[in-house]
């Protein structure tokens, strides 16, 4: 009996935990469920809680240049405390609203290359380590942010790449400690003006800032230089035609 004690204190013997996402894709403001799997091990375990957390590679710039790592920016307690018998199986359902901030990983069934987020299961056993299982999360755009994304592919706009960077959108009512940042090359009508178009999207319950960053051209009398503009789209825009809109937002930023 004691040297089974002590093999629990190790982590030896303990119990499994599988964490199954039954939404594996999610929008941001939406609700991810799913269930924690325990197993029991070859010893009694005395469960004190269940934390989920959401995690996200971010890009972080420092004097030395650049480095990434992740960053936790949801925390979610999903089980009160619970003894688990040798050999028992019990699951835990759950269901928790990610932020409204959560960045997007896939557009239109199309993966955003280099984004990573996913989720952290932390199982706290009294008297052993941590057990803890990690999953992969997709998220959607909102139909809005979906609507703008399509509107800069209609004119003409071709998909760069997309990362996450450390820090604040000033003028923003940004929450989170990063920002996504999705790129574009400029569409043909723009770029005598512009090199590339960043969008960041910034949402709310109520609305959506679209923060748009140009990488607008030097010209006889001055260098190249960024151009950020900041506009307010309401949720229910998602069933307009936004082409004008959009059009006139980035010809008023060049």
């Amino acid at each position: 009996m004691v040297f089974k004690k002590l093999l629990g204190a190790l982590g030896v013997g303990g119990p499994g935990v599988d964490t199954v996402l039954t939404t594996p894709v999610v929008q941001p403001g939406g609700t991810m469920h799913g269930t924690v799997e325990l197993t029991g091990g070859t010893v009694e375990a005395d469960i004190r809680g269940i934390t989920l957390t959401l995690v996200a590679r971010v890009e972080i710039e420092h004097e030395e240049g650049e480095s990434t790592g992740l960053y936790p920016f949801a925390r979610f307690s999903v089980a009160q405390p619970l003894v688990l018998a040798p050999g028992e199986n019990r699951s835990i359902p759950f269901a928790v609203q990610v932020p409204w901030e959560t960045p997007v990983t896939t557009v239109a069934g199309q993966r955003l290359h280099g984004m990573q987020l996913g989720v952290r299961t932390e199982v706290d056993i009294a008297g052993a380590l941590d057990k803890g299982d990690s999953d992969p999360l997709e998220v959607e755009p909102l139909p809005v942010q979906r609507r703008v994304l399509d509107t800069l592919l209609q004119l003409g706009f071709h998909f760069r790449s997309a990362d996450l960077e450390a820090g604040r959108i000033h003028g923003t009512g940004q929450t989170l400690p990063f920002y996504q940042e999705i790129e574009f090359s400029s569409a043909p009508q723009y770029a005598h003006a512009c090199n590339s178009l960043e969008v960041s999207f910034v949402t709310t319950p109520h609305r959506v800032e679209v923060v748009l960053e140009a990488d607008k051209r030097g010209g006889l009398f001055g260098g190249g230089h960024d151009v950020i503009r900041t506009h307010v789209v309401e949720h229910g825009q998602a069933d307009q035609d936004l082409t004008g809109l959009v059009d006139g937002w980035i010809r008023a930023a060049l």
